[in-house]
């Protein structure tokens, strides 16, 4: 099997399984109508990081295949945290954060020096996304609606992504950042499956 097919395997397995990434969270949200164990600081974070790399990717032209399923993340990202305000009871508040993005995306891109900077701090913004999520998790000592499948993808298209970013760009930046989404991912998956075992044996 020729290291271009591959390539091309790993590009489109990873913009499929981001089509239908958040999809197992947003079900088990709607089913439950409760968004118990999610954390809404850590969605807020994680489409901040989604933004920056889809800003940065696309400034520097970067090869379309490459981040395409971030425009796909961000849709699924918007409609969660439209769920969480709404079954938090405060969809009112959803407007302030959504003027704020709407308003600073563009600003990103006005100066390479900006888009550099960002990029730089999506690591530790993609990373403290993940620690908001497992926080939560720890404080609640519960899984809630938290879907243990939806991590689980995700561990999927972070090892992908390094794949294929070494296999054509090589930008550090962006190798590093995919490289701890990986560790968290993982580790968030683990903890999921581990609150979820331990709810499972009370009952």
């Amino acid at each position: 099997m020729s290291a271009d097919l591959v390539l091309h395997f790993a590009n489109f397995s990873t913009l499929f399984v981001c089509l239908v990434l958040k999809f197992p969270q947003i079900f088990a949200l709607v089913s439950a109508k409760s968004s118990r164990g999610i954390s809404l600081k850590s969605l807020l974070l994680e489409l901040t990081g989604f933004i920056v790399v889809l800003s940065y990717q696309s400034y520097y032209e970067y090869p379309l295949s490459a981040y395409l399923e971030y425009p796909i993340l961000i849709a699924q990202d918007v409609i969660l945290l439209l769920l969480v305000f709404y079954y938090n009871g405060n969809l009112s508040h959803c407007l302030l954060p959504a003027v704020l993005f709407f308003a600073v995306w563009p600003l990103i891109t006005f100066q390479k020096w900006i888009i550099d900077l960002a990029m730089s701090l999506c690591t530790f913004i993609s990373a403290a996304s993940k620690f908001a999520q497992l926080q939560c998790l720890w404080e609640t000592r519960d899984a809630g609606q938290v879907s243990a499948l939806t991590w689980g993808m995700a561990i999927y298209t972070s090892s992908a992504r390094i794949f294929t970013t070494l296999m054509t760009t090589g930008d550090f930046q962006v190798l590093a950042r995919f490289f701890i989404m990986l560790l968290f991912n993982g580790w968030v998956t683990a903890t999921i499956v581990y609150y979820r075992r331990a709810g499972e044996k009370q009952e």
